[in-house]
């Protein structure tokens, strides 16, 4: 997705994509590693998403291959920008995880955590503050930093939360079950008939 992103905007060779990635902090939303971009580049030309449509040299380096989107790989673009705008995914990040195995730990232990996590979140929220405000200093249109904002914004109604959470521990408001097991039946928590839509993504 975040390849096709950049070829929306104009045609351009793998090592500048990752030199735009970088510059961007895309890696704050997807995962890049070393490597993998060109795989992927490789992927998406099989597939007739993109194609080559240039080849630059400078000097001594190895030539660069330049790629742009086809009209398949625009569509593709388009649908799936649609599809991921209008439908909750069904995601597995590692804190609920982590949540539904608290109570295996000593309260004690399971809260001082949860207060590092607190910590680490106040740090994060904080660079957060930083960027947002030399982004406004830019005057940066908001559509061009909106998923930053979004993460902001995510990072503080779980740090709301996780305090709660503490708070209602530590008052006793929500007794720590120990060595109690779950019940064995919780289907009725799924109150919701999520779609199961995976979080791979073309590109």
């Amino acid at each position: 997705m975040a390849i096709l992103e950049l070829l929306h905007e104009k045609p351009m060779h793998p090592y500048e994509m990752t030199q735009i990635m970088r510059h961007r902090r895309v890696d704050l939303r997807v995962k890049l590693r070393p490597g993998s971009l060109y795989h992927t580049v490789e992927r998406l030309e099989a597939q007739q998403f993109i194609e080559v449509v240039d080849t630059q040299r400078q000097g001594r380096r190895p030539e660069r291959t330049v790629y742009a989107m086809t009209e398949k790989g625009q569509d593709t673009f388009s649908d799936q920008v649609r599809d991921m705008l209008s439908t909750p995914a069904q995601e597995y990040p590692q804190y609920p995880v982590a949540l539904s195995a608290a109570n295996e730990l000593d309260e004690g232990d399971a809260v001082e955590q949860l207060k590092r996590r607190v910590v680490n979140l106040k740090a994060r929220i904080a660079a957060d503050e930083v960027v947002i405000e030399q982004v406004l200093k830019e005057d940066l249109p908001d559509m061009w930093w909106i998923e930053h904002a979004f993460s902001h914004h995510q990072r503080k109604s779980e740090l709301a939360w996780t305090e709660g959470l503490i708070a209602d521990l530590e008052s006793g408001r929500i007794p720590w079950p120990g060595n109690a097991p779950k019940p064995e039946n919780l289907a009725h928590l799924s109150i919701v008939d999520t779609k199961e839509t995976g979080n791979e993504q073309t590109g």
